[in-house]
């Protein structure tokens, strides 16, 4: 069994800004909501735990093991996508500066790099291979991020990538796989 845990919400000068590979902890909300992730792991009783060893997943992810008697495992390959030069900018500076290019993660997912970062066919085999890496005959929670989770749930459902968007689970959620 694997669940695939998103990170609740960034601290709150940090949304609606990208934000992929940049580390950051959580709001307040983002806060209260990991408490209640942790408690809904330990329920889970996972045997073992990945987390992307960034500040918005180590916590639950360490929260949750110590509580298991289980060590939380960092793979910065679960990392979100890298957005290159846009990483902490605001989407509106970025829509400002470069018109619509943003559409060509969706419209061209095997040639635009978001900023000079990481395509989104780049993202989708990464987060595909890494499910596919995970072990089979255990129980594991992966602290990850919206996009590596879409992109897994997207190709569980043989979906193109101009869908991606509909598979983002929302922030705090834990999805089953």
């Amino acid at each position: 069994m694997i669940w695939l845990v998103r990170h609740p919400p960034v601290a709150m000068h940090w949304q609606k800004r990208c934000y992929g590979v940049s580390d950051m902890g959580l709001s307040r909300e983002g806060a209260r909501m990991a408490t209640i992730l942790v408690s809904r792991l330990v329920q889970l009783s996972p045997d073992a735990i990945v987390h992307s060893d960034m500040l918005r997943t180590r916590g639950i992810a360490e929260r949750a093991a110590k509580l298991l008697s289980i060590e939380a495992q960092a793979d910065p390959l679960w990392r979100e996508r890298n957005f290159g030069s846009w990483e902490g900018r605001s989407w509106h500076a970025i829509y400002r500066e470069t018109g619509n290019a943003m559409d060509g993660m969706l419209s061209d997912p095997i040639g635009f790099r978001p900023g000079g970062g990481e395509t989104t066919a780049e993202l989708v085999s990464r987060s595909v291979q890494l499910r596919h890496d995970l072990a089979r005959d255990k129980n594991i929670a992966v602290i990850a991020h919206g996009g590596p989770i879409a992109a897994i749930l997207a190709d569980k459902n043989a979906a193109a990538f101009h869908l991606l968007p509909d598979y983002i689970p929302e922030p705090g959620s834990i999805t089953k796989v």
